[in-house]
């Protein structure tokens, strides 16, 4: 029998996207429906919808959301993924606006209210259309009310639904001031330490770990730090309790967009086979970064959110000892303000060295990943990262730290084996002594090129994880209903 699995997410490509969560919730109904079941998605139409010009329809359904003591109501709109129907909630006081959650300045004051409305009314549009779900699978803080609404106000209309929810970056929890409860609708016995409340706040994503039937995180690693004090994010000790509810899978990638051989954004195509193609790629980047290296010099590529959390603290006290080395770097992103300003310091001072594009540039992160020969990513936590498993299949090696989906996706080379660079020490020094590993190895091109293609050969798919997830929905279910699915 075909699953009936309704994903929810507050963000999908190609409809809008601020980062990976989109990319897994746009990509992962794709392959599900290759193993086929029956899906169907959910999230809110906001005004970058609109504005990239997709073809959305009023369904005509409009149904009633309670918000605390007044009821609002939501349109209900229709799309598709590649044949897979996405309904979109419709309210322009909440989502036609220019950013999804948070605006330079600072969160939107309303997110919280934001977010109730779509999750509340999510399920009642699940109903007013007669959907009949056997999975809600709901995705970070944004959609963590939803287990708890299916658990208590809806459970007399879905019953025999289950949910499963995944956490892709723990940190960001939804958190919001206590006397704002009475807006979800949710029983009041359920605001205390052991259900939504968090050191006198309510806790989103608290409430998606509580009454979801299965919770996983984006990997397997992941699933085991955030057990740990250092990584839960104070959430560590309800996830302990849930430990054996809890599993990790592994985010896939979308090898139709991130492949040397059909890549139409790079300035040669190129394949395990037949890796010529790469050194055209690399002319380029250097070009496009107006950098000078000596013939030979290994080029090492960082595509990223520039903040703590990536790792950037360390980068910038190894910056010395790597641009001492005989190599170059080029570096894409925007994040935090004092990164901004220290990479731009650390540009102008090793001129021809080192590039720095302080922007977001989908064209120029596929040529990085093609023309660069290493791909370094330090990063303190790391649920999942994908850019490591893009740089495997471009034959561009990963030097990682071993946290995290980084830890479970990259073996650290030694003796012939490994397909990529790991170090496991925090610090300047260790990643500087990695990279100078990887220099050195990148010397022996005989042993360089049989490491590319050994890591051009990994296969990190969609199908692998959806079938995984094939696996916890029937779990999901068959803990439910007490039944095999």
């Amino acid at each position: 029998m075909a699953l009936n699995v309704i994903i929810v997410s507050s963000e999908m490509v190609p409809f809008a996207k601020t980062g990976g969560l989109a990319d897994v919730s746009g990509e992962l109904p794709l392959a599900l429906k290759k193993l086929g079941m029956n899906v169907t998605l959910f999230m809110p139409l906001y005004r970058e919808v609109i504005a990239k010009g997709f073809k959305v329809d009023p369904t005509g359904v409009e149904v009633s959301v309670p918000l605390g003591k007044r009821t609002v109501t939501a349109q209900v709109w229709k799309g598709s993924r590649e044949g897979i129907p996405v309904y979109f909630l419709k309210r322009d006081e909440y989502f036609d606006r220019t950013y999804l959650y948070t605006t330079p300045e600072g969160d939107y004051f309303d997110n919280l209210e934001r977010f109730i409305f779509f999750s509340r009314g999510v399920v009642e549009a699940i109903t007013a259309l007669g959907l009949k779900p056997d999975i809600v699978h709901c995705n970070d803080w944004q959609t963590g009310l939803i287990p708890a609404y299916l658990k208590t106000v809806y459970n007399p209309a879905l019953p025999s639904t289950a949910s499963l929810f995944t956490i892709h970056n723990i940190a960001y929890q939804g958190l919001f001031p206590a006397e704002l409860f009475d807006l979800t609708g949710l029983p009041a016995d359920i605001y205390n330490p052991e259900g939504l409340e968090y050191w006198g706040q309510l806790n989103l994503l608290k409430s998606g770990i509580i009454f979801s039937d299965i919770v996983t995180t984006v990997s397997e690693g992941y699933s085991r730090e955030v057990q740990t004090p250092e990584y839960g994010c104070g959430l560590e000790g309800i996830l302990q309790k849930r430990s054996r509810d809890l599993f990790g899978v592994l985010n896939g990638v979308d090898y139709s967009v991130w492949n040397p051989e059909t890549d139409k954004l790079i300035a040669a195509n190129y394949s395990r086979s037949d890796l010529k193609g790469k050194a055209a790629c690399k002319k380029d980047v250097l070009k496009e970064y107006s950098l000078k290296l000596k013939p030979g010099a290994p080029l090492i590529g960082i595509i990223s959110r520039l903040a703590d959390q990536k790792g950037f603290d360390i980068l910038v006290d190894a910056m010395e000892e790597l641009m001492g080395m005989d190599l170059g770097m080029v570096v894409l992103g925007t994040g935090e303000k004092k990164y901004h300003e220290l990479f731009e310091e650390l540009s102008g001072r090793y001129t021809g060295k080192l590039g720095v594009k302080i922007t977001f540039d989908n064209s120029l992160a596929h040529k990085i990943e093609a023309g660069c020969d290493m791909f370094l990513m330090p990063s303190r936590y790391e649920p999942c990262g994908l850019n490591q498993i893009y740089s495997l299949r471009y034959g561009t090696i990963p030097v990682v730290r071993a946290t995290g989906g980084l830890d479970d996706t990259i073996d650290d080379y030694g003796g012939g084996e490994g397909n990529g660079f790991k170090f496991r020490d925090y610090s300047a020094a260790a990643l500087a002594e990695k990279v100078g590993t990887a220099v050195a190895v990148y010397r022996d091109k005989k042993a360089w090129q049989e490491l590319q293609k050994k890591a051009m050969q990994c296969d990190f798919s969609w199908d692998r994880s959806a079938r995984r997830y094939m696996e916890l929905y029937n779990r999901a279910l068959t803990k439910l209903r007490g039944e095999d699915i």
